[in-house]
């Protein structure tokens, strides 16, 4: 089944043409590649325990945009061991969220937030403005803009409970 979306993009008419079910599968596909990413990325960072941040905050981020906050939290111990526990357990929470399509939007949000942290505080700008956290964080606001969750996720059983039509709940699932 073909669809067709007519919108208007910076007040010119836009016409998309996309075969429904391969797009539905395609964002299937990414949602479950991209929990599966970060999923794993938190878990070894976990099965490593403990985990430290403090090296990267106060070495490898020099000359970055964000270096004198990563200073101050490299150099503030109760800040290091919030961010020593919080970025592992927040990487497996927002991959598992998205990789079963759970409160996907709310977890591709904090997937964003997380990728556009690590773009501006990677100092290793070798391949110009393009890199892996760059593409992390495409393919979450993709995520998110789509409501992948409701392709072969647990949010499309979310949504047919009672609380899920709230306004509020329609921002976090999908």
């Amino acid at each position: 089944m073909t669809h067709e979306l007519n919108t208007s993009v910076l007040g010119s008419d836009v016409s998309l043409r996309f075969n429904a079910p391969w797009a539905a599968y395609w964002l299937a596909f990414l949602r479950i590649l991209t929990g599966w990413w970060m999923m794993h990325g938190g878990l070894t960072k976990l099965m490593e325990w403990p985990f430290s941040a403090k090296g990267y905050m106060l070495f490898a981020s020099q000359g970055t945009v964000l270096a004198p906050v990563l200073q101050l939290f490299g150099n503030n111990p109760t800040l290091l061991a919030f961010t020593d526990v919080m970025i592992p357990v927040g990487e497996f929470l927002i991959g598992l969220g998205v990789l079963l399509g759970a409160l996907t939007r709310l977890a591709a949000f904090f997937g964003a937030f997380l990728m556009t942290f690590f773009y501006f505080t990677n100092a290793d700008w070798g391949h110009g403005l393009f890199s892996g956290d760059m593409m992390g964080l495409l393919l979450f606001i993709t995520i998110a803009i789509f409501g992948a969750g409701r392709v072969f996720g647990v949010d499309q059983w979310l949504e047919q409970m009672d609380w899920a039509q709230s306004r509020w709940a329609r921002l976090i699932l999908g």
